[in-house]
């Protein structure tokens, strides 16, 4: 089965908003393992606009299933990572400022960093995942860094699968097809939502994982965040 990560990114947005502590980032967190997720995913920015450095201190104790912490790999960024020991840390290029992820790494131009980063990363014990677009020569380029597994950055998808494109799918199987070739693992991530990750998940080989955030927290302001968890984890079994 693929696993249900959920990105909380969206909670602490709502928290920050009016300062204090509601909602509860560490009940929610704890709502979403209890309800039935098999993982928790935050994505600290430099700017601390929505998850702070100090949430993942204080959710590491919290999460019992699967910890994942995504970022730009920038000096505060791994040693965060170092101190926390996530189960799995994400590589994003973000930039600084940037609103939300808009693309993958060039896993050729910037072979040396990201090797360098994620041989450190798994001499801790840290399983490691490079945010990377479905094109054929990142994931070749992925392989050569030594990660353990990429996130397809599944935007694209999402807003060509909204519009009746189903054929959307069809660089993205491609890529995954290939990264089980080479041995790599799959996850995906972002605008994947109830409406179209059941045909995602049915279409992509060995898909371990996916991260959902803005979505998932969306329908839940309609239908309660155990129902939507549960609706995620059923489209996932189909």
């Amino acid at each position: 089965m693929t696993k249900l990560s959920v990105n909380i990114n969206k909670i602490a947005t709502l928290r920050n908003a009016r300062g204090g502590n509601v909602p509860d980032l560490l009940q929610v967190a704890k709502d979403i393992q209890q309800f039935g997720a098999q993982g928790i995913t935050i994505h600290p920015r430099p700017d601390e606009r929505h998850i702070r450095y100090q949430d993942a201190r204080d959710l590491r104790p919290i999460v019992h299933t699967e910890f994942n912490i995504e970022g730009n790999p920038q000096h505060n960024f791994i040693d965060l990572v170092l101190e926390c020991k996530p189960e799995q840390v994400t590589l994003v290029p973000d930039a600084i400022g940037a609103i939300t992820s808009s693309a993958g790494w060039d896993t050729v131009k910037n072979e040396s960093y990201l090797t360098e980063v994620i041989a450190e990363f798994k001499r801790n014990g840290i399983r490691t995942s490079i945010f990377v677009d479905p094109v054929l020569e990142m994931i070749e380029g992925a392989q050569k860094t030594g990660t353990d597994r990429i996130e397809l950055y599944t935007e694209a998808f999402a807003h060509q699968y909204h519009l009746g494109n189903e054929k959307a799918i069809e660089p993205y199987v491609q890529a995954a097809m290939l990264a089980n070739d080479l041995g790599i693992g799959i996850n995906a991530g972002h605008d994947l939502s109830l409406d179209n990750i059941e045909f995602f998940h049915n279409n992509i080989p060995k898909l371990a994982e996916v991260s959902i955030g803005h979505a998932l927290i969306s329908e839940a302001l309609y239908i309660g965040l155990e129902t939507t968890i549960h609706k995620y984890l059923q489209k996932l079994k189909s």
